[in-house]
């Protein structure tokens, strides 16, 4: 062996050395972290094979040794809330962590509506986030991955941001809402880790433990190991994505003349066919067609609004969206769920006639502006409404797109990437927003659910922290008739999963909106959260935290009556003065709607036309809009459906 290779090995494992002996902390361990008050809390880490460590916290130090693998940890004792403070690591290198509080630790999981930032909602809290610094409320985002094969030991990334007017666009807007209610409450730090993913099963935030009592879903995650497979499917999913849209690009009509593109201002649109917005084109002379389709509209601005920066809100749009005013390009939105929020700069709008152009690509189902959303153009507080006529023409259409695998939702990938990693850290407890995604299949929710929580106890090592969760709220449109509903299963699957111990469930069956399966109202949602913790775990013990719920049913006379949990103050009827949204069976298939009233913390329940009923449903709906039962304080009750035992 030459001298040049020796010399090049003697570095490689000088530097390999350095490197390996040095210690390291998880990303969860770093300046501005807060701890969990009142408990031991593990700092833990990694290091060279036998290495000493030294920790020093408040004038004290603390001792150990890496194991022969190179792990480490440090038991610190009990602290109570409160902070900054600081530690030193030394070992071959030191570590300083510095801004630490000691508070309360609460993991925020789940899927898109957990996950959904307060960016998302800035227009409806405006004043809020302007008065959200507070350094005693912060989270940690982290990122998302999957990972089929093991449990992670860290993150890839990731950092502890205090809450002020820019940090607090990037929090959980429901996590956000609950810690500042919390934090007013009691005056404890809270620390949030937001560990949720859009679009995500219950199935995919499991452990491979706990999936084995599931082997269809136990047998997707071992397939999943894969690699090759794994880069297969993302392959062929590119590929057939691409090339769709890069056939859309290539023959779209409005992009195909260099000279007279749809986009400009000025071109001749008078041939074009009109259609009212918001709506969908399914509903128009071209049909259901996937594809390119181009609208344009003209609006008269006043020679106040010229020359200053305008915003455009363009509701929803299904599905891609390009976006030019008087022929310059304001935005893009890459899928249908995030709402048109765009920036006009002040040299675009002149008096008198202006053009808008949209160009929307739809790749399944049906196209077009979502209804009931906000469709103007602001200049300060003056704005030009944009619903009502526009002139639309089609570019290119297209069969519909075949959908991506995604994945990243299958089972126990999320688990391993984004859940194993946070195990050593002690916690409060967790709060849950999912379901949505499971609503194919909600009948075996329940069992999932359940064994999720107690898994996740178990590997926490932390006994039966306090699980909260959010039930699904009203989605999409009312329907006129009682009928069966998955969304309204899956609801009776979250209520049965309150047999778990210490867990809670906030019932937002009224703070949904029909046309969006993201609705805006995350503080109610933060806030039913913060009153069962400050109930369950806080000890406010007189509040009334929990909605109305049903705890035993009889049937006789040709009626039901049904007894309610939970009632606070008592029962009421918030809008109109009759009970709706109940429904009853005598043979648990046929349901008709029923008369109900109100006997003190009882319904009773009947209809003259069904005699021996057996069966009793309420607010059981995708959307049940209709459903007015509440406590007095305001809380509404459950959906639910009771049995003749």
């Amino acid at each position: 062996m030459n001298k040049l290779k020796i010399a090049v090995i003697v570095m490689f494992f000088i530097q390999s050395n350095g490197v390996f002996s040095q210690i390291k902390l998880p990303k969860l361990i770093s300046d501005g972290v807060v701890l969990q008050r009142n408990e031991k809390v593990k700092i833990w880490g990694w290091a060279s094979p036998n290495e000493k460590i030294t920790l020093n916290f408040k004038s004290k130090n603390y001792l150990t040794e890496a194991d022969k693998e190179g792990n480490w940890a440090i038991l610190l004792p009990a602290q109570k809330a409160g902070g900054p403070y600081e530690m030193v690591l030394k070992a071959s290198n030191e570590i300083k962590v510095k801004d630490i509080l000691f508070g309360d630790v609460w993991i925020c999981s789940g899927q898109s509506n957990m996950e959904l930032p307060m960016e998302r909602v800035k227009e409806k809290y405006g004043e809020i986030i302007k008065k959200s610094k507070n350094d005693n409320i912060r989270q940690f985002l982290v990122p998302d991955k999957y990972d089929f094969k093991q449990p992670q030991t860290d993150l890839d990334s990731g950092n502890w941001l205090s809450a002020n007017p820019e940090n607090v666009l990037q929090f959980s807007a429901v996590a956000y809402f609950f810690a500042k209610e919390i934090n007013e409450k009691t005056q404890v730090p809270i620390g949030l880790i937001n560990t949720a993913l859009g679009g995500s099963p219950v199935e995919s935030w499991m452990s491979e433990r706990a999936l084995k009592a599931f082997p269809k879903a136990f047998d997707e995650a071992q397939k999943f190991k894969n690699d090759d497979l794994i880069k297969q499917i993302e392959d062929s999913d590119k590929k057939r994505n691409d090339d769709w849209y890069a056939f859309v690009n290539a023959s779209d009509k409005g992009l195909l003349d260099k000279n007279e593109q749809w986009n400009q201002a000025n071109i001749d649109d008078n041939n074009w066919s009109k259609m009212a917005i918001p709506g969908y084109w399914a509903e128009q002379s071209i049909g259901k067609v996937n594809g390119a389709v181009w609208f344009r509209k003209e609006i008269n601005v006043p020679k106040s609004m010229v020359g200053k920066p305008a915003k455009l809100f363009m509701g929803r749009i299904v599905d891609q969206d390009f976006v030019y005013v008087n022929g310059e390009f304001v935005g893009t939105t890459g899928y249908q769920y995030p709402p048109r929020r765009y920036e006009v700069k002040s040299t675009v709008l002149k008096e008198g006639k202006n053009t808008i152009a949209v160009r929307v690509i739809n790749n399944s189902g049906s196209g077009g502006f979502v209804l009931e959303k906000p469709y103007y153009l602001a200049v300060g507080n003056d704005t030009i409404d944009l619903k009502g006529e526009w002139k639309y023409k089609l570019g290119i259409e297209m069969k519909p797109l075949q959908g991506p695998t995604f994945i990243r939702w299958k089972p126990e990938g999320l688990y391993n990437a984004m859940i194993a990693p946070l195990l050593n850290l002690k916690i409060k407890g967790v709060l849950w927003y999912q379901g949505e995604s499971n609503t194919g299949n909600p009948f075996g929710y329940k069992e999932a659910f359940s064994t999720m929580i107690t898994d996740w106890r178990t590997k926490w090592g932390q006994g039966n922290f306090l699980f909260l969760f959010v039930q699904l709220t009203n989605y999409m449109e009312e329907y006129p008739e009682p009928r069966e509903s998955n969304w309204a299963a899956l609801r009776q699957s979250q209520l049965e999963t309150l047999s778990v111990p210490n867990t809670g469930m906030a019932v937002t069956i009224d703070v949904g909106e029909w046309n969006d399966i993201h609705p805006l109202n995350k503080e109610a949602v933060g806030h039913r959260l913060a009153l069962l913790a400050r109930k369950m775990t806080y000890g406010e013990t007189k509040i009334t935290a929990s909605s109305p719920m049903p705890s035993t049913a009889t049937f006789e006379n040709d009626k039901a009556i049904i007894s309610f949990a939970n009632v606070g103050g008592g029962l009421t009827i918030k809008k109109g003065t009759e009970l709706k949204s109940f429904a009853i069976s005598n043979d648990g298939i046929h349901f008709v709607w029923a008369k109900a009233k109100i006997s003190g913390n009882k319904v009773e329940v009947w209809n003259e036309k069904i005699s021996n009923p057996t069966v009793v449903r309420y607010a059981w709906d995708n959307n049940p809009a209709a459903a007015n039962l509440f406590s007095k304080e305001g809380l509404p009750a459950t959906p639910f459906e009771v049995k003749k035992k």
